[in-house]
């Protein structure tokens, strides 16, 4: 059954809230989810992990390493159409997420968008703009294409996961299918993302080494 909009939702997609999933869906058929807490300034949070936007996972996950916290909502079936278990980023909702991002100092959503003409641009948004046009000179300077305005995905909505840390102003990376794709089957390269983007956090929080 295709659900009612809210305004501002993607226009096919199924839920706007997490409990209206979870009623239709079943958890560790469909779905699953994962929070860990590592008490840092910093939580990195893949809302459509898994089959949802594929790749988003393993990249939250390598740019998370051993001390950001990290949460992933991943869709278990490959198959399976993106619009069905994709919740907007300003309606995701699930109470381990919330509670998660809510104490960090900052979030950071890592997603996927569709290649379109540019199967090789990471577009960058988010309200924390300082932190997002250093992480794209980050990005850049390790050898990736980047860019912060001109996109259809800015991810300014104040209700975005990734402005709901404790400094309202996180940073949302959107990466294309194909690019999403080379990182997740070259270890070598999804290093050097993640790494970028660490360097950039990093040196953001005024802390040179781990958090």
């Amino acid at each position: 059954m295709k659900r009612a909009r809210g305004v501002g939702q993607k226009k096919d997609d199924q839920y706007t809230s997490f409990a209206e999933l979870a009623a239709n869906e079943e958890r560790g058929a469909d779905y699953d989810f994962s929070a860990l807490d590592r008490g840092s300034a910093v939580a990195i949070v893949a809302p459509h992990g898994g089959w949802i936007e594929y790749g988003t996972s393993q990249l939250a996950t390598a740019v998370a390493g051993d001390d950001f916290s990290l949460y992933l909502f991943e869709g278990l079936k490959p198959k399976r159409p993106h619009r069905e278990l994709h919740i907007g980023s300003e309606y995701f909702d699930e109470k381990k997420c919330v509670q998660l991002v809510t104490k960090a100092q900052l979030a950071i959503g890592m997603h996927g968008r569709a290649d379109g003409d540019d199967p090789e641009t990471i577009w960058l948004g988010g309200l924390g703009k300082e932190l997002r046009d250093a992480i794209a000179v980050a990005l850049e300077a390790a050898g990736f294409k980047a860019i912060t305005s001109g996109h259809r995905l800015p991810g300014e909505h104040k209700n975005n996961i990734c402005n709901r840390g404790l400094g309202r102003a996180g940073v949302q990376l959107e990466l294309p299918k194909t690019l999403r794709d080379a990182l997740v089957a070259n270890a070598e390269r999804r290093a050097l993302f993640a790494g970028a983007v660490r360097k950039a956090v990093l040196k953001h929080l005024g802390k040179p080494g781990a958090v």
